[in-house]
């Protein structure tokens, strides 16, 4: 496993039976599993070891899977590359020497090189799909409130979402069977709407009106008169050989009866800044109960507690995290948050309505997932910017509230591309039977 994708390599066995019965599983580091260190790639929490399971941790080991390690992880979330984490860089098994994409790497380096059949993440602005495209495997972000935010630590929760990894969408869209569902222990989580898909039909096809949406038999790869839309928004300034590989995948499911049309979204030119405002102020808010005291690595106490807190602080954050800590606290400031946070959200209702309008019309969108191919390790470090820019693709789903997967495309220069396909609200057996042509 020299691909550093693992903080914590240990075995957690799951029921006898199941539908996880035989399939390993790797758990991103900021998902609570009771007696299992749980670190999210930070110093801050490098000895935490939660009392309890996260409920996606619960209902993996309920369907007999046996969860094989805590995945490495941009610190906290936050990052593009997997570079942020105080346990070191974790390496792309599918393109050596650069980066497997964030803030999920490892748990897609995990399944691109084998060492886990299936992996959870956690996807705020991009965080599953991005390493999905980067590692040549297959991510889903579930529409917001699908899968219990319960026992993942919060980075930014109007925007987060925990969802698969595997190497195939049929097997990606099992494990999502798995975790799906409304939590009481949650209350942004909902059972999706019953016969219906985000279109008319579509979750419920084929099945009785009280059974669960099974998104595994939505993988039959018959994209027969499926409309997409292409936001020509999302292919503007991408890398020639990113927008060549996304061409030919959309010719590929062409000659499978699916047809396309050019979409416009002009509301996604302000969508990163609006992500950005929005998820480093609830982070601000996030992370201020990691003060040494009630949790978190202890800045050792000398009388004076605005010392105390403020050197547990310089010592437990890495530079990312301070950063979005001090430009989220700044937005959300006296005489800033109507000039910054509130004009970030208004941002975001352009950009659902954009989306909503746009799949009227269309079945799915499609975009490539990621408008470049791989950093090179160490390449994006110094430039927070071009790895803030690099998100263009993906911030606008987590805005939106939509359903989105990115499958393998092909390759560019011998680096992987993904394909992203955002379906409407609870669309997942949508996104799932196109994507399954592909992958």
């Amino acid at each position: 496993m020299s691909e550093n994708a693992f903080i914590t390599e240990e075995r957690i066995e799951g029921a006898e039976e199941g539908p996880l019965a035989g399939r390993t599983v790797a758990v991103k580091d900021n998902i609570s599993t009771e007696g299992v260190r749980t670190t999210c790639g930070s110093a801050m929490l490098a000895e935490y070891v939660p009392p309890y399971d996260a409920t996606v941790v619960s209902r993996l080991k309920e369907a007999g899977a046996t969860i094989v390690g805590k995945t490495n992880m941009d610190e906290f979330g936050m990052g593009t590359t997997t570079e942020t984490s105080h346990f070191g860089a974790t390496d792309n098994p599918a393109a050596p020497g650069h980066v497997p994409g964030g803030s999920s790497g490892g748990s897609a380096a995990a399944v691109a090189a084998g060492d886990a059949d299936l992996a959870l993440g956690s996807d705020t602005g991009g965080s599953i799909r991005c390493p999905a495209a980067f590692c040549g495997v297959v991510g889903i972000k579930p529409t917001y409130g699908l899968v219990s935010r319960y026992g993942l630590v919060a980075y930014g929760n109007s925007l987060e979402q925990i969802g698969p990894f595997a190497n195939t969408v049929e097997d990606a869209a099992a494990l999502l069977d798995v975790i799906a569902g409304a939590d009481d222990r949650d209350a942004t989580t909902r059972e999706p709407p019953r016969g219906s898909d985000g279109r008319a039909g579509g979750a419920r096809e084929a099945q009785g009106e009280d059974d669960e949406p099974n998104y595994a038999d939505a993988a039959t790869g018959d994209v027969d008169g499926l409309e997409i839309g292409v936001p020509t928004e999302l292919l503007d300034g991408a890398d020639e050989g990113v927008v060549e590989t996304f061409w030919d995948a959309i010719a590929a499911l062409e000659d499978e009866g699916a047809s396309y049309h050019e979409v416009s979204l002009p509301s996604v030119e302000h969508a990163v800044e609006a992500y950005y405002v929005i998820a480093m102020s609830e982070a601000s808010s996030n992370l201020a109960r990691f003060d040494g005291v009630r949790y978190g690595h202890s800045g050792g106490f000398d009388g004076n507690w605005n010392e105390t807190f403020a050197q547990a602080r310089k010592e437990g954050f890495g530079d990312e995290v301070k950063r979005r800590i001090l430009l989220g606290t700044y937005a959300l400031s006296a005489g800033y948050h109507d000039k910054y946070y509130k004009k970030a959200q208004d941002a975001r209702a352009w950009v659902k309505q954009d989306f909503d309008e746009a799949l009227t019309e269309a079945d799915v969108l499609a975009s490539p997932t990621m408008p470049i191919p791989p950093f090179e390790l160490g390449e994006s470090l110094d430039d927070p910017l071009q790895m803030y820019l690099a998100d263009a693709n993906t911030v606008p789903v987590n805005l939106a509230d939509l359903p989105a997967i990115s499958v393998p495309a092909g390759e560019t220069d011998g680096l992987p591309v993904g394909l992203q396909l955002v379906g409407p609200a609870f669309g997942e057996r949508t996104i799932v039977r196109a994507a399954s042509a592909l992958a």
